[in-house]
């Protein structure tokens, strides 16, 4: 029997994955894949139901409908301050489609790409499906901040782009204006092209307002930006996402994915087009989710938790080793879900190599506050007999 591609056969199953089937099989309250328990806003609802009833469910032209390409575009203007056209916008079938084809249109067999870790699962196997070599760039606990020694230190001559996730999962922490700069300054440096992973960019609990790395100067020609309605709306099995380039690289985007989804349900892009126009809804989502964070945050705080610093996403993490837990996090993880009844991430598998810190945990918080209230209690009960123990 023929040999299959070595990307994909040597892999394991995702954590989140792993964790997901351990909850289900059990009975665990999930807190380790990111969902809202809930579903959508009803007027999210509501646009999707009169769309399949009065419009088209053939397909939509591959780079999407163009009232979601202009609302994209407007959303972005709107909140951000960017010039966009809808000649700038491409609809993919969620964020995760919309990474590989931009890995696809802007990386080369034998170049090399920066990933930052701790880092989405899906960086580094779509970058090495290309033929690439990812090279990998550690952000320390507890603030996770970029020195710009390392990163200097590991291009090459064969550093042709990075990928950026801003806010960042898993830790929830969002770039300042001097990071910013400092990424941008880099890549116009070394001629790079930066993926921006940009889909937490509503998710955000400090007031602040999202600011892109396309916004910097240098940047509007080297930018691939990734947003997702499935995190601004907690829509997350709608799978509509976008790519937002200059032209004549959203050109290229597009012939990428062209080729691997081709287009997106056509009734999930109008009523994503509605629901982008509509500022109260969006803000509303987030304070919804906001309360929720604050139900997990304060009581693993109360419990003797150490509650990890973070101002985004819905991901809470804690430190173990200050948590007076001296297990790493893979094993906490593990025992947790089967002897607590609690689904968490370890932080380490989202992590290549032996220096990934083993003692963090990640916690989903976007749940109902009486799951997260019986959560808090069932891990607060099982730290309590371990410490004993």
């Amino acid at each position: 029997m023929r040999a299959l591609n070595p990307v994909y056969s040597a892999l394991p199953t995702t954590i989140f994955e792993h964790m997901s089937g351990l909850a289900r099989s059990s009975g665990a309250i999930n807190l380790g894949q990111g969902f809202p328990d809930a579903p959508p806003p009803p007027a999210l609802t509501a646009a999707v139901t009169r769309a399949m009833a009065e419009r088209s469910q053939h397909y939509p032209p591959m780079a999407g409908v163009p009232e979601l390409r202009d609302a994209i575009a407007g959303f972005y203007r709107r909140r951000q301050r960017l010039d966009l056209s809808r000649d700038e916008v491409i609809v993919t079938s969620g964020a995760t489609e919309a990474i590989a084809a931009a890995v696809l249109a802007v990386i080369s067999p034998g170049d090399h790409v920066l990933l930052f870790q701790p880092a989405y699962d899906a960086y580094a196997p779509l970058v090495r499906r290309m033929g690439a070599v990812p090279v990998f760039v550690p952000l320390r606990p507890p603030h996770w901040h970029y020195d710009r020694a390392a990163i200097e230190a590991a291009l090459t001559p064969r550093t042709r782009a990075m990928i950026i996730n801003d806010p960042l999962n898993p830790t929830g922490s969002v770039m300042d204006a001097a990071t910013r700069a400092m990424i941008a300054a880099i890549a116009v440096a070394h001629d790079l092209f930066v993926i921006c992973d940009e889909v937490w960019e509503t998710v955000r609990f400090d007031g602040g307002t999202h600011v892109s790395l396309l916004a910097e100067p240098g940047m509007a020609t080297r930018t691939v930006k990734i947003g997702s309605a499935g995190k601004i709306f907690g829509a997350t099995g709608w799978k509509v996402g976008w790519m937002v380039a200059a032209p004549d690289v959203a050109a290229v985007l597009a012939k990428a994915h062209q080729f691997l989804t081709f287009t997106t349900p056509p009734m999930l892009q109008w009523a994503v087009a509605e629901g982008l126009g509509d500022d109260g809804l969006i803000d509303a989502t987030v304070a919804g989710w906001a309360a929720s964070r604050a139900v997990l945050n304060q009581g693993l705080a109360a419990c003797g938790f150490a509650v990890m610093p973070g101002v985004a996403t819905w991901f809470t993490c804690i430190d173990l080793a200050a948590s007076a837990i001296a297990l790493d996090d893979r094993t906490v993880a593990e025992r947790m879900v089967r002897e607590a009844g609690v689904a968490s991430i370890p932080l380490s598998a989202l992590w290549e190599g032996c220096d990934a810190p083993r003692h963090v945990l990640r916690l989903c918080h976007c749940k109902p506050a009486a799951m997260l209230d019986e959560a808090i209690g069932r891990i607060a009960r099982w730290r309590e007999r371990l410490i004993q123990s």
